[in-house]
């Protein structure tokens, strides 16, 4: 009888032991888990390593092209070379002088200007001249020499505004005109031009006594 309570007891306590062995591990389970004070990533979330991509800044409308059609013809020119009371310029079949502005000492009393025409073309075609007005006075001389014609150089005869003008010329030839400084020493600004019909819009340049 001992012996069968003995063996029934060893019994239960292998099956006990058995039993122990199988019960779950939740070790794995607990550390998987998030904690409530740790929460779960959010998927949505952007990666903080992730550089944002550039800003693009707009490019600016180019003005170059306004600016350059607002410039004077002839601003961008340089001025005359002036020596001894007197200076020559160019004028050219592409109706352009070479010069943009003249400077006039005021030591000078009397001033020449001499302008060659270093094209090829005929005066009637491309002739060329320097009048001088007040820059107020430029475009209504240069209306109203159209109709004095090519023979008057395109300059109307007695108008008190011109200051002085020279002939008019064709290609290869060369004419000139001196008038008195004190003409243009005050009540200014004053301009030189060139009276053939259409030249003066691009034909034309500043003119003073410094």
């Amino acid at each position: 009888m001992n012996t069968r309570i003995t063996l029934l007891t060893a019994a239960c306590a292998l099956a006990l032991v058995a039993c122990g062995d199988k019960s779950p591990d939740t070790s794995a389970d607990t550390a998987a888990a998030p904690t409530a004070s740790e929460p779960a990533p959010d998927a949505t979330a952007p990666d903080a390593t992730t550089e944002p991509a550039p800003a693009i800044t707009p490019t600016p409308a180019d003005t170059t092209t306004a600016a350059s059609a607002a410039t004077t013809p002839g601003s961008d020119k340089p001025a005359a070379v002036v020596a001894d009371c007197a200076t020559e310029i160019e004028g050219t079949d592409a109706m352009q002088y070479n010069v943009g502005s003249i400077v006039v000492p005021a030591s000078c009393t009397e001033f020449k200007i001499t302008l060659k025409h270093t094209g090829t073309m005929p005066v009637a075609a491309m002739g060329h001249n320097v009048v001088i007005t007040k820059a107020a006075d430029m475009q209504a001389v240069a209306a109203e020499g159209m109709g004095a014609g090519a023979a008057a150089a395109y300059v109307k005869a007695g108008d008190a505004r011109v200051i002085a003008h020279s002939s008019l010329i064709g290609g290869g030839e060369t004419t000139s005109v001196s008038f008195p400084v004190s003409k243009i020493k005050d009540g200014g600004p004053y301009e030189f031009f060139c009276s053939f019909p259409g030249h003066s819009a691009l034909m034309k340049g500043t003119i003073a006594v410094e």
